[in-house]
């Protein structure tokens, strides 16, 4: 009985998840059990004639759709271009995500622009989320990444994301290659 509460508690909290003590707590069993109950599940998930699976996103357990039905979903969206991210909201949310918790500002000085209105549309997508008030003078919005970030990415925490300073140490390199490619095309003979 427990394993089709369990089912039922996925489907209801959705995109959400449940987290290991969420589990224990609202079945009212043990640690042990309530990682046994989910891998049971997650196995029998696991069977071809099964639509669906069971995930670890995001700190959380989520009921998410098979990888290899990927080309039948793709068919049903009607709009891809509502689905995608500009480059201007994917770079709003790297910086936001490798330092988060941060202010609007703070990302504006980052990227060199206003970023009011991506952040606008992050949040409506559900990328991100307010998670509190600063404690500088105005005490602007904090904003943080949220789990559909994680899922949409396919990781399970911010710490899975590349490392900053091997992102930058490598585009460092490609700077002094191009540096070495203009300096030699145009070099006085």
């Amino acid at each position: 009985m427990n394993k089709a509460v369990l089912e039922g508690l996925l489907f209801v909290v959705g995109e959400d998840g449940l987290t290991l003590d969420q589990i224990e707590d609202v079945l009212g069993i043990s640690e042990e059990e309530s990682h046994a109950l989910i891998m049971e599940l997650k196995k029998d998930y696991e069977d071809e004639s099964r639509g669906l699976r069971i995930d670890f996103l995001g700190n959380r357990f989520k009921l998410t759709t098979k990888f290899e039905h990927k080309e039948y979903y793709q068919k049903l969206i009607e709009n891809p271009e509502t689905n995608t991210l500009s480059q201007a909201a994917l770079e709003t949310l790297a910086i936001i995500a490798y330092n988060e918790p941060i202010t609007r500002v703070q990302v504006d000085a980052i990227r060199g622009v206003g970023s009011t209105s991506i952040i606008r549309k992050l949040v409506a997508k559900g990328f991100i989320k307010e998670s509190g008030r600063s404690d500088i003078p105005g005490r602007p919005i904090l904003y943080e990444t949220t789990n559909e970030f994680l899922d949409y990415f396919g990781l399970s925490s911010t710490e899975d994301l590349p490392n900053i300073d091997d992102i930058l140490e490598h585009a460092e390199e490609e700077v002094d290659e191009n540096q070495d490619l203009y300096t030699s095309r145009y070099e006085e003979e």
